[in-house]
């Protein structure tokens, strides 16, 4: 009898350190969808637990940073990191613990998501971490990917337009990052663009906007894409080209769970 052809192995492990969402469609668990849908091994440090639906985030319950390392540490030790995801970091010790257990691992590369406020409107990040997640985080991350109101916080300066999109990715890089991916999703206008900056060069993404409240996660999901990407050996470009599709393509298959906004179908592979 023949034996069963093996399974093939996930490729790129992504070690995500970030909040959990009981909701389940952004924060870690849209981070673990999102990597295993794209054929990656997904591994998690949680920073917070919160309460969280589609409307708002309810109450948050921090992870002493001791342990936030502890989490990152024994992964890392053990299974291993070919890329790191940081999302919700609320508070600056907290930052500090994740910044050194990164150090140990220096090839492999970061995507921050600078995660500040939640869609419901729940802040999720100190005021006095700011600074912290500019010169812990930001500076020698592979990519960062703030959308627009998180790139104006970084950068000093309104964010408003395709023109101050780019500005904004400008002066990210002279604040360390390697690369910047200003997102343009919470701008207005009948297309939606997002602007990448690298060493490499410039790149420009445009798509129609869509009218959906299906909207729960897109940041979580599209930087945990390009990290998967990156883990996997793709270039920076062609990992947010994906990451981009595979947004779109689970926003517009999304099941309409909850009465505000909507989780995204992570299963649905553009």
């Amino acid at each position: 009898m023949t034996a069963p052809a093996a399974t093939a192995k996930p490729q790129g492990r992504v070690l995500i350190v970030a909040g959990s969402d009981s909701g389940g469609g952004a924060g870690i668990q849209a981070d673990i969808k999102t990597v295993t849908a794209l054929g990656g091994y997904a591994a998690t440090a949680i920073t917070a637990l919160t309460a969280q639906d589609t409307h708002t985030v309810h109450e948050i319950v921090e992870v002493p940073p001791r342990f936030v390392a502890r989490q990152m540490a024994v992964v890392r030790e053990d299974i291993g990191v070919d890329a790191w995801k940081s999302g919700m970091l609320h508070n600056v010790a907290v930052m500090e613990a994740v910044a050194a257990e990164i150090a140990h691992a220096p090839d492999a590369p970061l995507v921050c998501d600078p995660v500040m406020v939640a869609k419901g409107g729940a802040r999720l990040l100190e005021r006095n971490a700011l600074a912290a997640l500019k010169s812990l985080l930001v500076k020698g991350a592979a990519l960062v990917t703030p959308n627009l109101p998180e790139a104006e916080l970084l950068v000093g300066f309104a964010v408003d337009s395709e023109r101050t999109q780019w500005r904004a990715a400008e002066a990210l890089m002279k604040a360390g990052a390697r690369a910047a991916l200003v997102k343009g999703g919470h701008g207005s206008g009948q297309e939606v663009v997002d602007v990448l900056m690298s060493e490499a060069g410039e790149q420009r993404f445009a798509a129609p906007r869509l009218t959906t409240r299906n909207t729960h996660g897109t940041g979580c999901t599209l930087a945990s894409a390009c990290a998967c990407g990156l883990a996997q050996g793709m270039p920076l470009a062609d990992a947010v080209a994906r990451a981009l599709a595979y947004v779109r393509t689970a926003m517009e298959t999304a099941p309409g769970f909850g009465s505000g906004h909507s989780p995204l179908n992570h299963a649905r592979h553009a």
